[in-house]
């Protein structure tokens, strides 16, 4: 039987993550938005649909205004939510986006009981943390995009210094989706060398400060909205992992009970992500450095999750 993929939120992130969905052929794809939006997910639904004839595969692809949609979802892609606009503080952020979230993640316990979810909506790890709770999902089914995103950022900003292909480079950046996440150099490699050993420690730690602030830099370009391609690929790299058992050896937002020094939080980890979602959580023998670092970026997701009073 085909799978089928719901994604909440058919905005540049949710559309984009659709559109990647159908075209790897991976499910049934429903792109949800708003009531208020009724004809914009299902205009963007159309428009891909009319493009599958031309990728030569199946596969459906239909738009909603109503989140009962998700219902009989294999997977459930979290995009929906505000950016951060002038003037809003990071509580107003946390509460918009919190608003958007709950009835999420109460009409996919409703509606797709047994769906595994992969969070996208800002701030990444709250709001994988407020799903959770809301759902009451076990912690393997519900996990954040951002890691694979971070990761497949400081793997393009080495793959541009050094000249060869990204697909040869692979990163490792742990902590929370924003300006504390981890960097570890000493984890990447380009096909098996470590990245130290082909760059100067100067420009190993320009990439490091870049991939810190690789959303960031797009949005200051852009001028007006912010990066969706990348998120939008992260997010289905994630949905693929699951819906073929991959076994795939990632870095994700999963909640941690004890790993790393923390508990009752969503951060940033490597994991054994496949059919049966977060299979395992790897513990990785960090450096004092290191360990303090991540813990420090946990400290932050941990202050914005008692903002919402969603801690245990």
């Amino acid at each position: 039987m085909k799978h089928k993929v719901a994604v909440i939120g058919a905005g540049n992130v949710g559309a984009s993550a659709a559109l990647f969905l159908a075209e790897r052929a991976l499910a049934d794809v429903t792109l949800i938005d708003r009531p208020e939006m009724e004809g914009m997910p299902q205009g963007k639904a159309l428009d891909m649909q009319q493009a599958a004839p031309i990728w030569n595969k199946g596969g459906r692809i239909e738009g909603a205004s109503d989140l009962a949609a998700v219902k009989g979802s294999d997977v459930v892609v979290m995009t929906a939510g505000f950016p951060r606009k002038p003037g809003m503080s990071r509580t107003d952020l946390l509460k918009a986006n919190a608003d958007i979230v709950r009835p999420a993640a109460e009409a996919v316990k409703r509606h797709a009981p047994n769906a595994y979810v992969v969070v996208v909506t800002n701030p990444l790890d709250v709001m994988a943390h407020l799903f959770w709770k809301v759902s009451g999902f076990p912690k393997s089914r519900v996990m954040g995009m951002a890691g694979i995103l971070d990761s497949a950022r400081m793997r393009a900003f080495i793959a541009m210094e050094l000249g060869v292909s990204g697909a040869d480079v692979d990163a490792m950046v742990l902590g929370g989706h924003g300006d504390s996440m981890v960097p570890l150099p000493r984890f990447t490699t380009v096909n098996g060398i470590p990245i130290t050993e082909l760059l100067p420690a100067d420009r190993v730690a320009a990439i490091s400060e870049r991939t810190r602030g690789g959303g960031a830099e797009i949005v200051k370009l852009l001028k007006t909205g912010s990066a969706y391609y990348a998120p939008a690929m992260s997010a289905v790299e994630m949905v693929e992992a699951i819906l073929t058992d991959q076994k795939r050896l990632v870095p994700c937002s999963v909640l941690l009970e004890g790993e790393y020094g923390m508990k009752d939080l969503f951060i940033g980890v490597p994991i054994v992500l496949g059919g049966k979602g977060v299979e395992k959580i790897i513990r990785l023998e960090l450096s004092a450095d290191e360990l303090a670092a991540l813990q420090k970026s946990g400290k932050d997701v941990a202050d914005s999750i008692a903002e919402l009073n969603v801690a245990v």
